[in-house]
């Protein structure tokens, strides 16, 4: 969202550039392009520098499923979004403040999200007639006045660009790929941001590669002197944001996926486990985890890729019934794959961690593309009634947390526990602040070592978990295996009054997971009232933003956002019961709203959408204003 017009300020920062500058209190800028023009590197690159000048910000990677999709064409457009301002930054924006399109493609599918008056930075020189062609213009939208709502800055970025690394005599398309960087120092200066963390960046990246790192340096510093030097009035001095009001401590800008490989290392090691075995098969977007954890090695991580989905589950449940904590990954086909295997961990009831990164189905649908869509096969989507622990991160830095969470879980009631995030939360990054990790509490574990009264389903009796036993340990030899087991001795049994208890405790044991969690909490707006917009996961910074937006309209809404989705948190009934209507807002088509239907009998209503993108705020707040309204 565009901060409001300000007086303009006398400000002189990056080398005491002109002055002038107008003051925002937040900008949403896109580079779009195609997916071989290195819009995802520009993109995080200008995120991490408006990071480190103090600004929170906010991070939407979007890129096709193709490897290298029909060059030109809308359909290989990729775009990285970028929202940083000087308030609390909770989504990727809503409307773009600054597009960064470097061809026609990328000018056709992302202009629509551009608010009215926003500006548009063009490589003139990608506009030829078979691009225009290609991306399904008949005739160039630089010329007629298709673009007049917007300010334009056209620019032959490709011809600059060639003549800023003319001298290092690179070949013709090496030297064209290094145009993202030209626009990237451009936009820095558009913004008054830094560009030395870009340059030590570029400089590691291609250590090694000749002249390559020195080309793409000249790139960024031609881009940014251009911008200096040029005589654009269209954009006047460029804008200004100031840095943002953050707790003191050290930060770094962190993805979901990094945050939650680093809250299952910690988790790791407050449980006191030697090794974390990870077992995955790569998919979209989770195979991200797979490479974050893989450079883990030396705080325990044992990382394995294997030959298919089932394969690389059961790895994960034999590191457990050795005594390592087990964790695999996937996206929503591989976890359906994995499906036997899972409920085979919990028949024999071990710990293991499942992360779904969750991407828009049914089958391959659209795997780059987000949606909140496996709630109901975490909850259900197994043979016969294998319940499973499952929780939600809000934010990437709440992964964090709900990784450490995981590992709790799931070990002190030896149970298989889903993290469901999403394509959206997993590759999206915003300011984390590192916490001190000696301060963190420890939940250690212990393993039985007396064989006194043992057999293998002997349960304690406050968590109902069975005892995690080491193979080997003296006297406590022992077999599991999938077929059902006799609740009182271990072995194996086919009595049917016996199924139906061990179903009901498997069943019991979940539901006392809801003791040692916190009860539910309102995230924002009184405990009860006319309205609460109810949510989970990724949804939670435009239900934020939108409730917050209709509080300070006058209009009465609270926020309450559940982490915990099975069990629910004990007091959820009750809370959501205060409220005279829920609102329910996912990326799918109904899924938490059928739960706390059928198992809280709650009345809510849903709002859903389904396009592979995230909810803008706008459209909670229309919605918030038109339930207050039927209910007044």
């Amino acid at each position: 969202m565009s901060g409001p017009k300000l007086p303009q300020a006398d400000h002189r920062t990056n080398g005491g550039r002109q002055a002038g500058r107008e003051i925002r209190d937040s900008v949403v800028v896109r580079f779009a392009g195609d997916s071989g023009d290195g819009m995802q590197t520009a993109g995080a690159q200008f995120g991490i520098e408006a990071a480190l000048s103090g600004r929170d910000i906010s991070t939407f990677p979007d890129y096709p499923a193709e490897i290298r999709a029909p060059a030109g064409t809308t359909y290989g457009v990729s775009a990285f979004q970028v929202h940083f301002g000087s308030q609390d930054v909770k989504t990727a924006g809503d409307e773009l403040d600054v597009l960064v399109a470097m061809n026609p493609a990328a000018l056709k599918v992302n202009v629509d999200d551009l608010g009215l008056g926003g500006t548009i930075v063009v490589d003139r020189g990608a506009f030829t007639d078979r691009n225009l062609k290609k991306a399904g213009y008949e005739t160039s939208p630089l010329d007629d006045d298709s673009l007049a709502p917007y300010v334009l800055i056209s620019l032959d970025i490709t011809a600059l660009t060639l003549r800023a690394v003319e001298s290092f005599e690179l070949s013709q398309k090496d030297a064209v790929r290094c145009r993202n960087m030209w626009a990237l120092g451009l936009a820095l200066w558009m913004f008054d941001g830094d560009k030395q963390a870009t340059v030590e960046w570029v400089a590691n990246k291609f250590a090694g590669r000749g002249k390559i790192a020195e080309a793409n340096v000249a790139a960024i510093s031609a881009g940014n002197a251009f911008g200096e030097t040029a005589e654009m009035p269209s954009i006047a001095a460029g804008w200004t944001v100031n840095p943002a009001d953050l707790d003191e401590g050290l930060y770094r800008t962190v993805s979901g996926t990094e945050a939650l490989a680093w809250g299952l290392t910690s988790g790791l090691a407050s449980s006191g486990l030697e090794r974390m075995i990870f077992a995955s098969y790569p998919i979209t977007p989770a195979s991200n985890l797979l490479h974050a954890l893989a450079r883990l090695r030396s705080h325990g991580v044992v990382t394995f890729q294997a030959e298919d989905e089932i394969a690389a589950a059961c790895a994960a449940i034999g590191a457990s019934y050795g005594g390592a904590l087990g964790v695999t990954s996937s996206s929503g086909p591989g976890v359906a794959l994995k499906g036997e295997a899972i409920g085979l961990a919990v028949g024999i009831e071990l710990p293991l961690i499942i992360v779904n990164s969750q991407r828009a189905g049914p089958s391959t649908g659209m795997p780059t593309k987000t949606e909140q869509a496996d709630l109901f096969q975490a909850l259900y989507g197994r043979n016969s009634d294998a319940p499973a622990a499952v929780l939600a991160p809000a934010t990437p830095t709440d992964c964090f947390e709900v990784g450490r969470e995981a590992v709790r879980i799931a070990t002190k009631f030896m149970t298989p526990v889903f993290v469901l995030t999403d394509a959206y939360l997993s590759s999206a990054a915003e300011p984390w602040r590192i916490p001190d990790v000696d301060s963190l509490p420890d939940f250690p574990v212990t393993f039985r070592t007396d064989p006194e009264g043992y057999h293998p389903f002997i349960r304690d009796p406050e968590t109902l978990a069975r005892p995690w036993v080491r193979p080997g340990t003296r006297g406590l030899e022992h077999r599991i295996g999938g077929i059902e087991r006799d609740a009182d001795t271990g072995n194996i049994s086919y009595d049917p009054e016996n199924h139906d208890r061990m179903t009901a405790i498997r069943a019991e044991r979940i539901e006392r997971i809801a003791e040692y969690i916190p009860e539910q909490i309102v995230d924002s707006g009184p405990a009860a009232g006319p309205l609460a917009v109810v949510g989970w996961g990724s949804t939670y910074g435009a239900i934020s933003k939108a409730v917050e937006g209709s509080r300070a309209a006058g209009l009465d809404a609270s926020h309450v956002h559940l982490r915990w989705l099975s069990p629910f948190p004990r007091n959820l009934a009750e809370l959501l019961g205060g409220f005279d209507r829920l609102l329910v807002p996912e990326v799918n088509a109904g899924q938490l709203l059928h739960v706390l239907r059928s198992r809280l009998g709650l009345r809510a209503d849903g709002l859903n959408r389904i396009t592979g993108r995230p909810f803008r705020i706008r459209e909670i707040e229309s919605a918030i204003r038109a339930a207050l309204e039927e209910t007044s």
